[in-house]
């Protein structure tokens, strides 16, 4: 289970950069294991280091910026979280620190990978974006009315689907969201065995000795 998502209040850190791929959020070299640990050294080391493998930090990335180290909130572009599918990519994000990214479109499949681990994938428009880039003041988040405000009386709506803020409120993946049926599951089970107990008799019905 991850961690639960009530509110949340930071100061942003904005990478206004569309078309941020998984690479760039973890580049391959840096996942040396399958586990959702040891990541956060590698997250963007592309961009946040001056070379290749290297962790001499690049003054000129946000995230080495002292304003912005290890915010909880990022700011991004367009089609944020496109290329692969790799899962590494939220699971650095969120070893990091970051439990919200506030883009103006994501990748179906990062946005996905993102509920299941806790971590906010909260779409805005462009304009609202510059709004709170411009304000250099801290973001709340209140996920069960689904706002966002920033600076003096800006607020905005986000929309999310009640699945994902369900398992965001919860702390839930798709296998917990699913126990939570667990004695609806069950009854149906029961049922089924004395509608069908050949099904559950470790063969077919008529089927030769």
């Amino acid at each position: 289970m991850a961690e639960p998502f009530k509110t949340l209040s930071a100061v942003p850190a904005p990478l206004l950069r569309d078309n941020v791929d998984t690479d760039q959020i973890i580049p391959s070299r840096e996942m040396k294991s399958t586990g959702k640990t040891g990541l956060a050294d590698g997250l963007f080391a592309g961009w946040r280091y001056t070379e290749a493998g290297g962790r001499v930090p690049d003054p000129a990335f946000v995230l080495n910026d002292p304003r912005f180290a290890h915010s909880a909130v990022l700011l991004a572009g367009r089609n944020f979280g496109c290329g692969s599918s790799r899962e590494h990519a939220v699971w650095a994000l969120v070893e990091y620190g970051v439990r919200c990214v506030i883009a103006e479109s994501f990748a179906p499949i990062f946005a996905g990978n993102a509920v299941r681990n806790g971590l906010l994938p909260l779409a805005l428009d462009k304009g609202a974006i510059a709004v709170i880039t411009e304000s250099h003041a801290p973001v709340t988040i209140d996920l069960a009315v689904q706002s966002v405000t920033a600076g003096d009386g800006n607020a905005w709506h986000f929309e999310l689907d009640s699945e994902a803020k369900a398992m965001l409120l919860e702390g839930l993946d798709a296998i917990d969201l699913t126990l939570k049926h667990a004695d609806a599951i069950s009854a149906w089970q029961a049922l089924d065995r004395q509608e069908r107990p050949w099904v559950y008799s470790g063969g077919m019905e008529g089927e030769a000795a």
